[in-house]
């Protein structure tokens, strides 16, 4: 056995608590923001649709960045990519915290993002090599709880750092957390693991970030100045063009930087699509509740962010025992329910107005994150289930990628449909809450709503015909 190898296995739970922390750290960082984001407008004299760019920038970098952090782990080594991405994430949080600029701020989040492509493409793969095959789905499953707790406690810390401080120290919190994971890294972390002679497919990655970067500006900059503009419209061109030939040039790849053939298995590219959908929805709702919270209704950061902490608690119970049902049930039976359930709690959150009580919000929300719990542990086993084991690298690659794509989709569509439809109640072209019109923000999302249930309604009838499709088909076998 490899002596790096021999000495992870030894200090195997201190590695896993190294990766936990800044897993937690991550996911916080991502939970936090959201209900800051009313304060930060006013204090940084921006719209509602540009400080969306604080949420966006992060998942779009990630996005584009995932897929060549996880080849840099099989090249150079999981550990040597993990440890430079903890880096850079903790310099980008300091970055945030210390600007008073909207520009500065942004470049910051690319900054963070970059370090959390880092440490995301790789934090599976390490635990992967330095756990025994008997131990790894307890120290995975551990991981993922640790990611329920870092969303869990994002909405109410952030809540009460922006009510007694500045917004500032929603990511000067990271900084102390990244110095210590940082500095016990290099202390524990084994040497890198495993290392392949194989050159990075740079052509494939330049194309890849030519397609997301420019898509997911269009959609953003359309938002703003309405989609039939020219630098709006060459932003979409650019995009259709660098995913055409990033296919082409990744079928003729010795090496790709993803390889396509996965994406053959039928139950493979449902169940990714299916994430894609939940996730578009979901975040169609994340990136709303916090405006209708404190714009419409009145309630303090603080109070919003317990109020937006009942969807990861209902998440953090639901999930374990969904995952544990799907080895019993069947995982293609509980993603059908779950995403229905996640549908009904969306179509029960557009009937929200300004007179709504705190408790129909709680169960609404209770309902749609119910419905999330029970899809996502199972669609994750179908996803990681349908491949080879030499390719659970570029599975859960891939489903990280969908998973963010989904939400920078869900605040797309989200915000533009809000804004288009406040627009056409008001009668000229808004982006931003206009005070003494919680009609039309109402209006606006109520139609947001609606169209998220409709997209969780489709993925739900795709899994029902490929369920109800595949007993058909094993009943005329048997016959």
């Amino acid at each position: 056995m490899d002596a790096t190898i021999e000495r992870g296995n030894k200090n195997k739970w201190m590695i896993l608590f190294i990766v936990l922390m800044v897993t937690f750290m991550a996911t916080l960082d991502g939970s936090i923001v959201n209900v800051a984001l009313p304060v930060m407008t006013k204090a940084l004299n921006v719209t509602s649709a540009s400080i969306q760019l604080v949420v966006t920038s992060y998942l779009i970098i990630i996005s584009a960045t995932i897929l060549v952090f996880g080849r840099l782990g099989d090249m150079v080594g999981k550990t040597r990519i993990f440890k430079f991405g903890i880096a850079l994430f903790t310099l980008g949080s300091l970055l945030c915290g210390i600007t008073g600029s909207f520009s500065v701020l942004i470049l910051s989040r690319v900054i963070q993002a970059i370090g959390a492509a880092g440490t995301m493409a790789n934090n599976q793969g390490i635990i992967t090599e330095v756990f025994p095959a008997n131990e790894r789905g307890k120290a995975l499953g551990i991981t993922g709880t640790f990611v329920a707790l870092g969303s869990l406690l994002g909405p109410p810390i952030g809540g009460f750092i922006v009510d007694s401080g500045r917004w500032e120290y929603i990511f000067l919190i990271n900084v102390p957390i990244g110095i210590a994971t940082l500095f016990f890294s290099f202390k524990i972390l084994p040497d890198s693991i495993r290392r392949v002679k194989e050159k990075l497919d740079g052509f494939g990655a330049v194309l890849f970030l030519f397609f997301i970067v420019p898509l997911f500006a269009a959609l953003g900059k359309g938002q703003e100045v309405g989609f039939t503009k020219p630098v709006v419209l060459l932003g979409f061109l650019v995009a259709i063009a660098a995913l055409v030939l990033f296919i082409i040039a990744e079928r003729k790849q010795e090496n790709p930087l993803l390889q396509l053939k996965i994406f053959e298995n039928k139950l493979f590219s449902l169940s990714i699509f299916c994430a894609f959908l939940s996730f578009l929805a979901i975040f169609c709702s994340n990136i709303i509740q916090p405006f209708y919270l404190q714009d419409v209704m009145s309630f303090s950061p603080s109070t919003t962010g317990l109020i937006m902490m009942i969807y990861p608690l209902v998440m953090s119970v639901v999930a374990p025992v969904s995952g544990h049902l799907s080895d019993k049930l069947g995982s293609e039976v509980l993603t059908l329910i779950g995403l229905s359930f996640t549908s009904l709690g969306l179509i029960l959150m557009s009937t929200l107005t300004e007179q709504s009580s705190i408790m129909s919000m709680a169960l609404f929300i209770a309902i749609m994150s119910m419905g999330n719990g029970l899809f996502q542990a199972p669609n994750n086993s179908l996803v990681m289930s349908t491949v080879s084991r030499d390719k659970l690298g570029i599975a859960g690659s891939v489903n990280a990628l969908i998973r963010n794509l989904g939400m920078i989709c869900g605040i797309a569509l989200s915000t533009t449909v809000l804004y288009n439809r406040m627009s056409y109640k008001i009668g000229h072209h808004v982006t931003d809450f206009v005070p003494g019109r919680n009609d039309a923000f109402i209006y606006g999302m109520r139609t947001v709503y609606i169209i998220a249930a409709v997209i969780c309604l489709a993925g739900a009838a795709l899994t029902a015909i490929r369920l109800f499709g595949r007993k058909s088909e094993e009943e005329t076998v048997l016959e």
